[in-house]
């Protein structure tokens, strides 16, 4: 199977939040570290690895967003990521759910370590690890769609990084026909997809500093 054609998979029957939610980041970041919250980071992410069909969107969200305030995320410029894109890009599979659960154990909401993670699972037949790790993906990638709808500055999907903004892209179907245009803002980067008269703005967000 290949890759594209597997991200493709993951995106029939995408998406289930249709409702479009506003993103309290401030709240979002005090709630990470209070215990006394019900969106406390441990709790969601307890409930995340274990069963993630019983985060609503509100929780998924909380969850998404609150990557960009955790001090121990995983790059794609990291060294141990770099080795896991190898180890995928080789096929050895065996190496990228060995690497892949290191890297998923220090940063479980990363994309794009969950996507190479179900690409190994699927090549090697795992149905079970497949379909725990499919739900988390889903979960994370409806949080995404539903931050907006993309039609004007105000409303933009809102992404966590790039990597995220080419997995929501797929989602959308935004292909090669469409052009960039970007425009730097204090909190991000705001890239508008164009193709004839149709827009689609996409903001990658830059909140940890």
């Amino acid at each position: 199977m290949k890759y594209h054609f597997f991200l493709l998979l993951l995106f029939v029957s995408v998406f289930g939040f249709s409702q479009k939610s506003k993103i309290d980041f401030k709240s979002i970041e005090k709630s990470l570290t209070n215990t006394q919250s019900p969106y406390n980071y441990e709790k969601l992410i307890f409930k995340y690895k274990g069963y993630p069909k019983s985060l609503d969107s509100i929780e998924a969200q909380y969850l998404y967003y609150g990557r960009n305030f955790r001090k121990d995320k995983i790059s794609t410029s990291d060294d141990d990521f770099k080795k896991l894109a190898e180890a995928f890009k080789d096929k050895n599979f065996e190496d990228c759910i060995k690497l892949g659960k290191v890297l998923y154990d220090k940063d479980p909401t990363n994309l794009d370590v969950l996507l190479i993670l179900l690409r190994a699972y699927d090549s090697l037949k795992d149905g079970s690890n497949f379909t725990h790790h499919l739900g988390q993906f889903r979960l994370l990638a409806d949080a995404m769609k539903a931050s907006g709808d993309g039609k004007s500055e105000k409303t933009a999907y809102a992404v966590n990084s790039v990597g995220d903004e080419y997995i929501l892209r797929n989602m959308l179907n935004i292909g090669q026909e469409y052009t960039r245009g970007s425009k730097a803002l204090k909190d991000g980067m705001m890239d508008i997809w164009k193709k004839e008269d149709s827009k689609i703005y996409i903001k990658v967000l830059y909140l940890d500093f």
